[in-house]
């Protein structure tokens, strides 16, 4: 068993949803096998279904003025910020396959989402960051210490259609935080964000591209599945044509 691996480097929002539905329509037919996207996006704030848009902090206006686009979508979760240095993962899988921990016909998206947050665990250790979950906070999070709190260093929201998973993760690798000042991001507003920049030691300085390749080997550990690279889109979807 494989998952699909396709990085598709530095993609605009509205690009990127396209092709995910690109994707997912022939995953639900069966014509290719789950698939993950990896990828990062030019400045973009996006808005879950169950945002508030007064975690949106500034005008559209203001946003206008420095190109950072808004998009409302259907994943869960609140408002977040995407830019580059910001490693974004977009899994696209069937939960009726063969997963680790499905108990059922189907994994169940809270189980998938413990799944996705491992991954991110185990890349953040690769890297000499401890991180944890926190009970109905989704994400990962720095360790608290003394008068420091937990800080999100990755955002989790994801929507399930006929079976199959869209959206993803959001890593924040070497990611410029001060896009994170005109949101409330995830609305959650006594926590503040991090990136694996911030919280390693000169020894584990990370990069995009680590980033990425510890992204993808963890995956494939805690999914229990080989990774299979694609070189472009058009091979991946070679079946579908």
């Amino acid at each position: 068993m494989y998952i699909n691996l396709l990085h598709l480097g530095r993609v605009p929002f509205s690009e990127a949803l396209a092709i995910q539905q690109q994707v997912i329509a022939a995953r639900k037919q069966n014509l290719i096998g789950d698939t993950l996207l990896l990828l990062e996006h030019p400045p973009v704030l996006t808005l879950g279904r169950n945002a508030h848009r007064s975690n949106v902090l500034v005008s559209d206006e203001f946003l206008a003025q420095r190109s950072i686009e808004l998009h409302e979508i259907n994943r869960g979760g609140d408002v977040t910020s995407h830019g580059p240095g910001q490693l974004v993962g977009y899994p696209l899988i069937d939960l009726r396959g063969d997963l680790p921990g499905k108990k059922g016909p189907h994994l169940g998206p809270v189980d998938y989402v413990r799944l996705l947050e491992e991954v991110l665990i185990r890349t953040c250790g690769d890297f000499g960051v401890m991180t944890q979950r926190i009970c109905k906070l989704t994400g990962v999070w720095t360790m608290a210490g003394g008068s420091i709190p937990e800080k999100k260093i990755a955002a989790i929201g994801v929507h399930v259609s006929q079976g199959v998973t869209s959206h993803g993760f959001a890593l924040n690798v070497t990611t410029d935080l001060r896009d994170f000042e005109w949101i409330v991001p995830c609305g959650i507003t006594d926590r503040p964000v991090t990136s694996l920049e911030l919280e390693t030691n000169l020894e584990h300085q990370p990069t995009m591209e680590i980033a990425r390749n510890a992204t993808a080997r963890n995956f494939g550990r805690i999914f229990e599945r080989q990774m299979l690279w694609c070189n472009s889109r058009k091979e991946l979807l070679a079946s579908t044509l």
